[in-house]
């Protein structure tokens, strides 16, 4: 079985078959933000993570206290479940979340989708972590992983797709988080993270797993 990031490879690849000027849009943008350094104010390893209390699907709120209590917490932000990249990264995860759970860690997942969109009520079902929404990408800020979706992204989203960012996010703007991942130790600090602008590649599962071997 591939791994996430032969599978993300494998999508880019297709996207530059498929639709190049599209993808050459996206390269210059992603070349853009990195200039500019979006993502730099993301948490830092030694940083204490912010707090937080967010719905999940059924509307409970969650808090992050509460997680810590039970030990080592791995928090991934992520766009959407209309986004394909982050379908492909939740299903990775899913598949090595008994290995994450053996190592004395939860999973959380954070988007900015009203709670009912987060994933559709079949998906949510296969998914053994927790699915939480940030719907004013409140949370998403306050972790420095925030980012202001340029026009010619949400353009294409709106016109290629159907998808418009205000009504996804119920009314809350064109922010998305940057696709992010962070492991907390059960005193919220944080010990290991991965951080980048470009929304095509996220952390491998195995990098995770390989860095909770190292707290456990």
């Amino acid at each position: 079985m591939k791994n996430l990031r032969e599978q993300t490879d494998a999508k880019i690849a297709a996207g530059r078959k498929n639709n190049p000027d599209f993808m050459k849009g996206v390269d210059d943008i992603i070349a853009k933000a990195k200039d500019f350094e979006d993502g730099k104010n993301a948490l830092k390893v030694g940083e204490k993570a912010p707090n937080f209390s967010l719905p999940n699907a059924e509307g409970k709120l969650t808090s992050l206290d509460s997680l810590l209590e039970e030990g080592l917490l791995v928090i991934t932000f992520y766009r959407g479940d209309w986004c394909p990249y982050c379908n492909l990264q939740l299903r990775a995860l899913q598949a090595k979340l008994s290995e994450i759970k053996s190592l004395g860690a939860n999973l959380v997942a954070i988007s900015p989708q009203v709670p009912d969109d987060s994933l559709t009520k079949s998906e949510i079902s296969e998914m053994d972590f927790i699915v939480l929404s940030d719907q004013d990408a409140k949370v998403a800020s306050e972790y420095g992983v925030a980012w202001e979706v340029p026009e010619f992204l949400a353009e294409h989203m709106r016109a290629d797709r159907g998808l418009d960012l205000e009504k996804i996010n119920n009314g809350n703007g064109s922010v998305l988080p940057i696709p992010a991942t962070f492991i907390l130790k059960s005193d919220g600090v944080v010990a290991w993270n991965y951080v980048n602008v470009d929304y095509r590649t996220r952390s491998e599962p195995e990098e995770i797993i390989k860095a909770l071997k190292k707290m456990s």
